[in-house]
This record gives C-alpha cells, structure tokens and sequence, in this order.
C-alpha cells in the first residue's frame, strides 16, 4: 500500500493515475479546508499525531512507500514525513511542483516569510490584494493603515486586518477575472505555490505593471523529489 500525504492538485492526479495501475493508495489529507477535492481511491482526514504516530501508521499499516505531495508550505508535516520514514526505513518521495519564475516584465519581491512580507508592504502600496492563505492573516492584522482585499477558501478566524474586505474563493482563476481585482489594489501578495492553478493573478499582475509580493517556500527535510505526477508514477512502480 502507498501512503500519499496529499491536498494539492497533483496529489489527486497521482492517486487517480496509481488506482488505474492497480496500485493500492491511501490519501491523507489535514482537514484544514471544510470541502476538500476528494482523491479517487481510500482517504483518511486528520493529522497522525506526529512523527511517532505517521511512523506507528505505517508500520500497523504495512505502508510500503510514502509520496509528500503536500503544498509547498505544509512544512510540518513534511518534517513529520521525513522523520518518520527514516524511523521505519520506508522509501519516501517528495513530490515538489517548481516554483514560479519571474519574466522580464515583472515586478517581483521576495520575503522570507509572512513577518518580512507585512514589514514591505508599506513601501509597494496601501491597497493590497492578500492570497497567501487563511492561516497567515495574523501576520498583517497590525497593519491599520492599510486596506486588505483578502482571498482564502474557508471563513477566516480573527485577528484580521482592520480595514479589509473578503472574498471566499477556490481556484483555478481566469485572467480577466484577476486582473478585475488588481484593479482595486496596488500591490499583490502571495505564496510562492507554483503550479497553473492560481498564476493567473502573476499574469494580470504583469499586464498591470503592478508589484507582486512573493513569500519564499520555507526549508523542506532532503529527501528524493520528483517535480511532475509521470515521474512519481515512475517513482511508485519501481518500488
């Protein structure tokens, strides 16, 4: 059986792509989103309970490989990942999308983290168009002489930023429809996901000539990565 620590996009193709090979799959997603995408195939919701309970499922489990196919930014559970394969000796793989590059025409800055986004954010523009998810909205909340126009897929919890309006959204987006919204904005900021599932707001942000604040993807454990669903199809088989 493979264990594939999934939620994004390219975790449900992988799931879908082993079922049709006849490979036994389990998806594992966090239950951070109220009406998650549904893999094909088995799916379990809820954290393990650490490194020592990922590693005590897999040995109950007879896990014979594990797929991280998380999103770029799940780097606890990729930690938890790492730790517990290594603890049990089962071959793990990180399935990364590249993250995106900037063009010639973009307008493009790049933060640490969410703390060093909201310390620039005064210097792009007082309007700001927040995607960077619904979790990091602390970070900006102090942030009153701002105006936030803010995007996530479920409600958020406070604290908020004080003078914001919200929109609940899941993607993938349409150009036109972003580059509507940038209209109201002077500066957008994001997580550098990758993928072409939310790009749309990179490429009405270049038409605009709008600034764009990128988060960096935090440090993930090493391990052996393959960057498209094909190669870790591959990946699995030779297991």
């Amino acid at each position: 059986m493979i264990l594939i620590l999934g939620g994004t996009g390219e975790a449900r193709k992988l799931a879908e792509a082993l079922t049709e090979r006849g490979v036994e799959v389990v998806s594992s997603l966090a239950g951070r989103v109220a009406r998650p995408r549904l893999p094909v195939g088995e799916v379990r919701v809820g954290g393990f309970g650490g490194p020592e309970g990922l590693a005590r499922y897999l040995r109950e489990n007879q896990v014979e490989a594990v797929v991280d196919a998380t999103h770029p930014f799940a780097e606890r559970i990729g930690a938890n990942a790492a730790t517990a394969a290594e603890r049990t000796q089962t071959p793990l793989l990180r399935l990364a999308r590249p993250g995106w590059q900037a063009g010639p025409q973009d307008d493009w800055h790049w933060a640490a983290d969410l703390a060093e986004a909201a310390e620039m954010l005064a210097d792009l523009g007082k309007r700001v168009f927040l995607t960077s998810g619904r979790q990091g909205l602390p970070a900006f909340a102090h942030l009153d002489d701002l105006w936030f126009l803010i995007r996530c897929v479920d409600p958020p919890e406070p604290p908020l930023p004080r003078h914001h309006e919200l929109i609940l959204a899941r993607g993938p987006y349409e150009v036109a429809a972003e580059r509507e919204l940038l209209g109201r904005v002077d500066v957008l900021v994001t997580k550098d996901s990758g993928g072409a599932q939310t790009s749309a707001k990179l490429t009405a942000a270049r038409e605009l000539g709008m600034p764009v604040l990128l988060v960096r993807r935090p440090d993930r454990p090493a391990t052996e990565t393959a960057e498209t669903v094909p190669a870790a199809v591959e990946w699995v088989l030779h297991r």
